[in-house]
């Protein structure tokens, strides 16, 4: 049987979603998580199935991607079929080419497991290495430290707090209750929990959403930031290890993260919240 290629589509997002559980492991090479999904899903369902592609064979999916703009997919692939020829024969055509209507013509990135045929292939039709990137990882056998401040869940009645620290910790943040309330109601989010650390004056500082993945299965913080007037204090050291100890309580065996490796200062952070450092990976770009 040939692969074949397709869009979910709203009613099928809950299988790739599924899929996409499955998939992680302890020890995985970084790849897309369910709450990639559950982050992206922020723009709304109709908006989320759109960036979804999918390619199946024998009505199994094979490889998950998410279009996090029109110029970069972010792929993973099943684990028993990460060396498949015919598949990451078909993944390349279908980036490579435009009139597939994956990417977008000119600059392009596409981002998969290091070890994958298609990275592999990629590089032999002339795409080059882009920018590296910090994977970090806390094993959560042990119980998590108290991170040292206040922490709260944040609920609806909160979702206003949590998108002001987003938006105070990120310069082109976009993020508000409208998209928090879209996020919370997709499929991954309830395997997620919002946090947000307050200071001593009871200001909001710092935040978080983590994503558990399932039982015995590495969960992921995305995003997780401090208010840019209150950075040096600690918080976000502190909130990443809170992240932990809630990932922990949802039952997942580790937490990972991933940070441009130039982030020097979010890599310090995630290091002293007990994560340790991975490889490096890079992303496959075309350049125009």
């Amino acid at each position: 049987m040939a692969i074949v290629s397709g869009k979910p589509g709203v009613d099928g997002l809950g299988e790739a979603v599924g899929v996409l559980r499955e998939w992680q492991y302890d020890g995985a090479p970084m790849q897309l998580h369910p709450g990639d999904l559950g982050w992206f899903w922020r723009f709304g369902a109709q908006a989320t199935a759109a960036a979804v592609r999918t390619w199946s064979r024998d009505g199994r999916i094979l490889a998950v991607g998410l279009l996090d703009g029109p110029e970069l997919l972010r792929l993973t692939i099943a684990p028993d079929v990460q060396r498949d020829e015919e598949l990451a024969q078909r993944l390349v055509e279908d980036v490579t080419e435009p009139e597939r209507g994956v990417l977008m013509e000119g600059k392009v990135y596409v981002e998969a497991p290091m070890g994958a045929l298609v990275q592999d292939l990629l590089f032999e039709d002339g795409w080059s290495a882009d920018e590296p990137w910090t994977p970090l990882r806390r094993d959560l056998t042990e119980p998590v430290e108290d991170p040292g401040v206040r922490i709260e869940v944040i609920g609806p009645e909160q979702a206003h707090v949590r998108t002001a620290v987003q938006r105070a910790s990120f310069d082109r943040s976009t993020f508000t209750d409208e998209h928090w309330y879209a996020m919370a109601a997709g499929l991954p989010y309830a395997d997620a929990r919002c946090l947000v650390a307050y200071d001593d004056q009871g200001n909001a500082v710092a935040a978080v959403t983590v994503w558990s993945a399932g039982p015995g299965k590495p969960g992921l913080l995305e995003p997780m930031g401090v208010d840019r007037e209150h950075r040096g204090h600690g918080y976000g050291k502190a909130i990443t290890v809170a992240a932990a100890a809630a990932l922990r309580e949802l039952g997942s065996s580790s937490a990972i993260v991933c940070t441009p490796s130039s982030n020097v200062g979010a890599v310090a952070t995630y290091t002293s919240a007990g994560f340790e450092q991975r490889p490096e990976i890079r992303d496959r770009r075309r350049d125009a």
